[in-house]
């Protein structure tokens, strides 16, 4: 099917996922584009990892709330509709601060989708 009409709240959430993540990208079965709407209560933060992509662009959209991105470079706070940008090889974790009011609603997309996260320690720089 060329169209796919998709509402994340009828998604399951990912199980094995730090925070409620949909994807979008499974249920339109698409195989270029990752895209996920994920929810992030205080205390939980979006990856599984501090991680890097050695391919793939990132963008994260933010629909509600506050996120916040730790990167080498310092930490960014990214408001209600603005997007942080990620280009590969430069490593990243996005989060709610553990003191945050309310979550967070992100949309996540990126390219190529099947560009695995590599594990990023700061330590080892």
């Amino acid at each position: 099917m060329p169209y796919h009409h998709v509402d994340p709240d009828d998604l399951d959430s990912l199980a094995d996922y730090p925070c409620d993540r949909r994807a979008v990208s499974d249920a339109a079965d698409l195989n270029l584009l990752h895209l996920a709407r994920y929810a992030i209560e205080p205390g939980e933060q979006l990856p599984r990892t501090y991680h890097y992509h050695e391919q793939r662009e990132e963008a994260f959209y933010v629909l509600s709330g506050t996120l916040y991105v730790e990167t080498p470079d310092g930490e960014f706070e990214v408001g209600e509709d603005e997007v942080f940008v990620v280009e590969p090889g430069n490593p990243h974790r996005a989060f709610n601060p553990a003191d945050a009011d309310d979550e967070v609603v992100v949309l996540g997309t990126g390219s190529p989708r099947t560009d695995p996260a590599l594990a990023y320690e700061p330590d080892e720089e």
